[in-house]
């Protein structure tokens, strides 16, 4: 049985114990947590699949040396990372060679990743001040592609508005030149490579963390129980009565 299965299966039971609101004490919980049954190679794979999908690539291989979890071609980490990086520079022409350098297939089998890379590109030029370039490669590269999508017309149309405004703080659309674009766009390219590589784009351990927040919740209505309240340091208190 998978882990998240475990993890729902063990969630019901303790929801049940719950509904009677009762005071659910510290000994029983601790008994009913020592029932569950998590093989290491579970938490293994759990740990190195958060270390690849993030990119942390000397982590990950010592971990994986360490473990013995499954061989998996570090050289790849670094590669993707590289193009993240080039992203989060701001170098996205750079970015694209090397998406094409690792695998053509991506951009060509994705154009709504392709565009938002060629949206970028432009939010550079924009950014830097190259305003006659910018429109250059505006009716070149995104123009066409605009006319075959109606939402890539809409984004485009949004972009092109920074050019508008001498002022961006006060262009409605001047959150495209936050840093906040550069990394959504880099996750994108990062998730898209993952998934050329059989790998999933989402690390599994923030949606295990996330589900056991909303557990607590829903658990916080039925029962006082053992909770933790501060995940970083995953100390669980005792319930307030």
């Amino acid at each position: 049985m998978s882990l998240f299965w475990i993890v729902i299966r063990q969630l019901a039971e303790i929801e049940a114990m719950a509904a009677s609101k009762k005071v659910i004490t510290r000994e029983e919980w601790e008994k009913k947590l020592s029932d569950v049954k998590i093989r290491k190679e579970d938490m293994n794979t759990l740990v190195m699949n958060f270390l690849v999908t993030e990119g942390y690539v000397e982590a990950a291989e010592k971990f994986q040396k360490e473990s013995g979890t499954e061989h998996i071609d570090l050289a790849t980490i670094t590669d993707r990372m590289a193009v993240k990086k080039a992203v989060q520079s701001g170098n996205v022409e750079d970015a694209i060679e090397k998406v094409n350098d690792l695998n053509p297939e991506i951009l060509d089998t994705n154009p709504q990743l392709f565009f938002h890379l060629q949206q970028q590109r432009l939010i550079e030029l924009i950014r830097n001040g190259k305003v006659e370039e910018a429109l250059e490669f505006a009716q070149e590269e995104l123009a066409p592609r605009g006319e075959e999508n109606q939402s890539f017309l809409e984004e485009l149309e949004r972009t092109v508005a920074l050019l508008a405004f001498e002022d961006v703080s006060n262009c409605p659309v001047g959150e495209l030149l936050d840093i906040s674009q550069r990394l959504k766009t880099a996750s994108e390219v990062n998730a898209a490579i993952l998934t050329s590589q059989s790998h999933e784009k989402d690390p599994k351990l923030p949606s295990l963390l996330k589900m056991l927040i909303w557990a607590q919740n829903q658990l916080n209505e039925k029962a006082a129980y053992p909770r933790i309240n501060d995940l970083s340091k995953a100390i669980v208190e005792d319930p307030v009565v």
